[in-house]
C-alpha cells in the first residue's frame, strides 16, 4: 500500500515560495488501478514525482508497504519495486529495445522472452527488438516500449505520467488496450495522471487533485459522473480535457 501523509512541497520563483502540494493526505491499496485527474497546474504531476522520488517533500511523509520512503532515491524506490514511466519517454541511442527490457528486468531475457513483452503492448516484436531507442521510433511506439519495461519490471506500482501526451489517435486507442490487459493481469497497484475519459472509464478508483489538495476519492461509478456530467456527458468531457 501506498501512503501519502501531510505531504506537502514547496518551489521558489519570483513572487518567492509558492505551495505546488498542500498538506496532502492519501492512501492507494494494492492490486487497484487508480487514476488521477484534475485541472492543469493542479499538482498531479508533481505528486507522481513526489512518489517516484524524482522530487522530495518540503514535509510530511511517504510511506510503501508500510516503511518510509520520503528520504529514499529513485533507485531505492525502484528497487522496492515502484516504477515511473515519463510524460516524454526518454530516448537511448546506442541501446536496442532488447538491451532496454534486459536493463528492466534485471536479467539477460532470451529474444522470445523480450519478444513475448513487446506483443504485450501490442507491437509486431520481429520489427522491434533489435532497434535503437532513438528518434526513429514514434511517440506511440516509444510509450508503448516503455509500458513494456515496466511489465517486464514486474513491479507492485508502476506510476504513468499522461501516457496519452503527444500521442496520435491510433496509438492512443492501442495504449487504451494496454491498460486494459495490464488492469486484468496485474498483481500490483497502477496510478496514472491522465485527465482523458478512455482512461477514467478503466479505473477502479479515480482521485481528483486541485490545487494541491485531494478533493474527491472514491471508486470511479461514484466520481466518474460527476465530472463528465449527467446532461451533457460530451460537453463535459471536452471542458475537463481543456482544463486538464
Amino acid at each position: 500500500m501506498l501512503e501519502l501523509r501531510d505531504v506537502s512541497f514547496d518551489v521558489q520563483d519570483d513572487k518567492g515560495e509558492k505551495e505546488i502540494i498542500k498538506h496532502l493526505d492519501l492512501q492507494v491499496e494494492d492490486g487497484k488501478f487508480v487514476v488521477v485527474t484534475g485541472p492543469n497546474g493542479g499538482g498531479k504531476s508533481t505528486m507522481a514525482k513526489l512518489i517516484a522520488g524524482i522530487e522530495s517533500p518540503s514535509s510530511g511523509s511517504i510511506l510503501f508497504n508500510g516503511e518510509d520512503i520520503t528520504d529514499k532515491s529513485i533507485t531505492e524506490r525502484a528497487r522496492l519495486g515502484i516504477s515511473f514511466a515519463f510524460q516524454q519517454p526518454v530516448r537511448f541511442k546506442g541501446i536496442t529495445v532488447l538491451d532496454l527490457l534486459r536493463i528492466a528486468a534485471q536479467k539477460r531475457l532470451s529474444v522470445a522472452e523480450a519478444c513475448a513483452y513487446l506483443s504485450e503492448v501490442g507491437l509486431c516484436a520481429r520489427d522491434y527488438v533489435n532497434r535503437e531507442v532513438n528518434a526513429s521510433l514514434s511517440g506511440g511506439e516509444l510509450k508503448r516500449i516503455e509500458i513494456a519495461t515496466v511489465l517486464a519490471r514486474g513491479t507492485k506500482l508502476a506510476i504513468f505520467d499522461e501516457p496519452e501526451a503527444g500521442i496520435d489517435l491510433w496509438s492512443f486507442q492501442s495504449l487504451i488496450q494496454v491498460f486494459e490487459r495490464m488492469r486484468a493481469a496485474t498483481h500490483g497497484s497502477i496510478l496514472i495522471i491522465s485527465h482523458q475519459e478512455r482512461i477514467l472509464q478503466i479505473a477502479d478508483e479515480i482521485i481528483v487533485l486541485a490545487d494541491g489538495r485531494v478533493t474527491k476519492h472514491g471508486p470511479r461509478e461514484e466520481i466518474l459522473p460527476g465530472l463528465l456530467g449527467t446532461a451533457n456527458a460530451a460537453n463535459a468531457c471536452t471542458m475537463l480535457d481543456k482544463e486538464g
